[in-house]
């Protein structure tokens, strides 16, 4: 046989042995996969997004509220625990409240009945009660019952960007809103969230993700042996009606001051009026340390039965603490476990509440031309 001949069957070969062995060998895994999660009741299709780090993190996300259903993270002994508070399936969170989801166009109160000035004119937002005092959590237009567009990008630090697009006049607020917040595993263990919008006219914007972080592991009992440290010098005070008064004490001398950590068990039934008011527990603003716009420490949480210690960064001004429950609560969740109160801590990284009603509060304002845009990271370790 001629070189040439021998040349080509050998290089045929080649070619066929390089093609059955890219047929037998298995596809690289993907970090973010997703499946179909239900069905509104407009009918539409529900995803559920699986995103896995290289070190252990898995979150599974749904496009409806941008809920964080599962965060399963590394614990002591090598096992790993889910530590967000939730359901097991989409009908309850069409159905149910605020566990995970992403909170907008405004979160918390606005106050005055849900009106504010904007431009010289005062802005009414939709109420279903006529006789509130306030609208919160973005009233009728709310975020977390709406389905968002999504998109998957795999790799090292697998994302999931979520979009979603609120008319001019949604719930009262005027202009055209487009708010996107991308999630991503990183190769550090954190859970980052990263939130843009834009307005085609002025209105206001204050977004949020209210997890209900359980880092003892969802559904195992309270969070009074966890230890807290929060970087903040000063908090937002709050009347009767949990509505914020435009004050911002010191932490000095008060149960409040987390600058060192604290066994929550300690302050939940503390006789401070910012916590007796509401028959215990914890909801309230906490102003963070340091140049909003920079990401830097907000507060850790640690927990002494998982060792699982969870480190919060953010550019955000502020930090909502919400022990899940005021005074008794009661709630069915996943695997028909019940959630009892201050069965998990929300740290809810935010702007000023109701800073529209409060001219001595930064700006929440957004207008034709800015973009606003946070950052919040939750880093999740093991206690040495």
């Amino acid at each position: 046989m001629k070189r040439s001949s021998i040349s080509n069957n050998l290089r045929t070969a080649g070619l066929t042995l390089a093609l059955l062995a890219g047929l037998a060998a298995p596809a690289a895994a993907a970090n973010i996969t997703t499946k179909d999660w239900g069905t509104t009741a407009k009918g539409e299709t529900v995803q559920l997004f699986t995103l896995k780090g290289a070190r252990g993190l898995e979150a599974h996300i749904t496009n409806f509220g941008g809920v964080i259903v599962d965060l399963l993270v590394p614990a002591k002994g090598g096992r790993k625990v889910d530590v967000m508070l939730g359901y097991d399936d989409f009908a309850s969170y069409e159905k149910g409240g605020v566990f995970g989801a992403l909170i907008g166009r405004v979160v918390g109160r606005v106050s005055n009945g849900g009106t504010f000035p904007l431009d010289g004119k005062t802005i009414q937002l939709e109420k279903t009660n006529p006789a509130a005092k306030f609208v919160i959590h973005g009233g009728t237009a709310g975020f977390q019952k709406k389905l968002w567009h999504a998109e998957m990008e795999d790799g090292p630090e697998p994302k999931l960007i979520l979009t979603l697009a609120s008319s001019d006049g949604a719930g009262g607020f005027p202009g055209l809103l487009v708010t996107t917040v991308t999630y991503t595993v990183t190769r550090n263990n954190s859970l980052k969230l990263d939130y843009s919008a834009v307005a085609t006219a002025p209105t206001i914007v204050n977004l949020t993700n209210h997890a209900y972080f359980a880092i003892q592991g969802e559904g195992n009992g309270d969070v009074s042996g966890q230890t807290l440290q929060v970087f903040a010098d000063k908090y937002m005070e709050q009347d009767a009606d949990i509505l914020i008064t435009g004050a911002m004490p010191s932490v000095d001398g008060t149960p409040l001051d987390f600058r060192k950590p604290v066994r929550i068990g300690e302050v939940l039934n503390a006789p401070f009026p910012q916590i007796a008011m509401r028959g215990g527990g914890l909801d309230i603003g906490m102003i963070i340390n340091g140049k909003p716009g920079t990401l830097r420490p907000a507060a850790r949480l640690s927990d002494p039965n998982t060792g699982i210690v969870m480190d919060i960064a953010t550019t955000q001004p502020t930090m909502q603490l919400y022990s899940y429950g005021i005074g008794t609560r009661t709630n069915i969740g996943k695997g028909g476990k019940t959630y009892r109160s201050f069965y998990s801590m929300s740290l809810e990284t935010q702007g000023y509440l109701d800073a529209s009603n409060h001219p001595n509060f930064p700006s929440n304002e957004l207008r034709p031309g800015q973009i606003l845009h946070e950052v919040t990271t939750f880093r999740f370790g093991l206690a040495r």
